[in-house]
């Protein structure tokens, strides 16, 4: 599917961006999708907040036990702005998810469809995947004025294999630019180290620090403005990150998170598949 200069562009930068890749039916039929399974969230029982960080309190257990609990299913998670000082919501639910994860790309008919055949196949094949294992999705809303930044991070601290084979696919579902918080990439960033590592242990989860290279800055980095439709493949070492979305509409994106089936899949890694539930690749 990719020309070899496309291929060359992935091994030296660490990313390929594929404007068009999905056709405006089949961005419609996901974000229709994906707003009604927002709309159906139960706000009485579930007002977390998407956080990869520590938690601490009384509430702790709770949250990281719905957070671990999405690894196989399809939960909602609220903006951090989503609630004022009187911890109501300060616009209406469906404007406020945060995002969509994690696993609707097995459990979903619409997301399953989105998230494989052939043309997904071929192209993970171009990127170095020898046996595609999808074990993650996200639909991300990125809602208008309370989309909050995502921090300087690199996907395969999350999703460890040895040797590093994790590759994220991230489709632009409406058009990304500056002002509603696009991504900005390191391009050759890829080709320094791991700088931090997700692990779980038991119902615990923590960031560890592997490499203290400084992140990039948007001094360094470049902004990825692309169209609804665009996929941006790119490497798990790659630091990438995305403002806060300023503008007055969502910036709503779908990501996938694919390893290497040929690599070992860490056991400290935040999902886990059991023979029930095995993962599997895109066809």
């Amino acid at each position: 599917m990719l020309t070899s200069s496309q291929k060359r562009d992935f091994t030296d930068n660490g990313y390929i961006v594929l404007p068009g890749f999905k056709s405006p039916a089949e961005l419609s039929a996901l974000k229709t999708r994906a707003e009604k399974i927002a709309a159906a969230h139960d706000f009485d029982a579930c007002r977390e907040v998407f956080s990869t960080a520590s938690q601490r309190g009384p509430q702790a257990d709770r949250i990281q036990d719905y957070f671990l609990g999405s690894a196989n299913e399809t939960r909602c998670f609220f903006e951090e702005d989503a609630f004022g000082a009187d911890g109501e919501l300060t616009q209406p639910l469906a404007q406020s998810i945060n995002k969509i994860g994690h696993a609707m790309h097995d459990l979903d008919p619409v997301f399953s469809a989105f998230s494989h055949g052939d043309k997904l196949a071929g192209l993970a094949k171009d990127v170095g995947l020898h046996q595609p294992q999808i074990w993650q999705s996200m639909y991300i809303f990125k809602q208008a004025r309370i989309g909050g930044k995502v921090d300087w991070h690199q996907d395969g601290g999350f999703f460890m294999t040895t040797p590093q084979s994790v590759t994220t696919f991230w489709f632009a579902v409406d058009d990304a630019t500056l002002e509603n918080g696009c991504l900005w990439v390191e391009p050759g960033g890829h080709k320094g180290k791991l700088r931090q590592q997700f692990v779980r242990d038991g119902r615990k989860t923590k960031l560890v620090d592997l490499d203290t290279t400084p992140w990039p800055d948007t001094t360094t980095a470049t902004p990825v403005e692309v169209k609804a439709g665009t996929l941006v493949c790119f490497h798990g070492l790659l630091p990438h990150y995305s403002a806060p979305n300023t503008s007055d509409k969502a910036r709503h994106a779908y990501t996938l998170h694919v390893t290497d089936g040929a690599c070992d899949y860490a056991p400290d890694n935040w999902i886990q598949r059991s023979k029930e539930f095995p993962v599997r690749g895109f066809i």
